[in-house]
């Protein structure tokens, strides 16, 4: 259902009194209820409409060409992270900052690879948010604490190896995805509920720096993680 902005359909929105407009991409209702009230409250930040997922997200932001697009990392068609690309060239000039529940060094430099402009944790508080979005609006980056320096590290090459932050149960779980077994094998081998056994997978992804779970065992198996 694509989202109701708050412009006519042929009105690109611009900044009225300096004030910078924001797309919210959040599927939750109430998640996306306070968000926008921590940024409309401001006198600088206006939300100009919403989207629930990716798709709507494409047309609202080729339609509203916001300042900044504020973007759930997981939406029920897909990845946000994923979309950034797609979503800067339907608005040329849109800068994308990422919201995530959970994020790592890795997950902040899949941002920054795909042309995000920052990772805010949801955990933090709403301030940090609204000068996260006044940061990548000036054309600077936005990244939660810990996450930044961790993604340049990433980025320039310079980590700690692969694998070295994996918890016994994490590479436990490593190395069933190596035996090719999937979430719910891996669910009744570790004697955990589906929804723990599908976290262990995402961490191990995470920490890994890979976007599926046979690329997982690629990296694991080409850095001696798996033989």
């Amino acid at each position: 259902m694509a989202s109701t902005p708050q412009n006519t359909p042929d009105t690109v929105p611009r900044a009225t009194g300096g004030r910078i407009t924001i797309l919210l991409v959040e599927d939750h209702d109430m998640v996306a209820e306070a968000i926008r009230l921590a940024l409309d409250r401001t006198d600088d930040l206006e939300v100009v409409g919403r989207s629930l997922c990716v798709k709507d997200a494409l047309a609202d932001a080729s339609r509203l060409r916001p300042a900044v697009v504020v973007l759930d990392r997981r939406l029920p068609d897909g990845d946000g992270i994923a979309a950034i690309a797609a979503l800067k060239a339907a608005a040329p000039g849109t800068r994308v900052l990422v919201l995530t529940g959970e994020g790592t060094p890795a997950v902040a430099a899949h941002v920054a690879e795909a042309g995000g402009s920052g990772l805010i944790l949801k955990v933090g508080n709403l301030d940090e948010l609204q000068d996260g979005v006044r940061q990548v609006a000036a054309g600077e980056v936005a990244f939660s604490k810990g996450l930044l320096s961790g993604a340049l590290d990433r980025l320039a090459g310079r980590t700690v190896g692969l694998g070295t932050t994996l918890t016994p149960r994490e590479h436990e779980t490593l190395c069933l995805l190596g035996d090719g077994l999937g979430a719910a094998d891996i669910s009744q081998r570790l004697g955990v509920a589906l929804n723990t056994a599908r976290n262990h997978i995402q961490r191990v992804l995470e920490k890994l720096g890979a976007r599926s779970q046979l690329e997982a065992v690629a990296v694991a198996r080409r850095t001696g993680l798996l033989r």
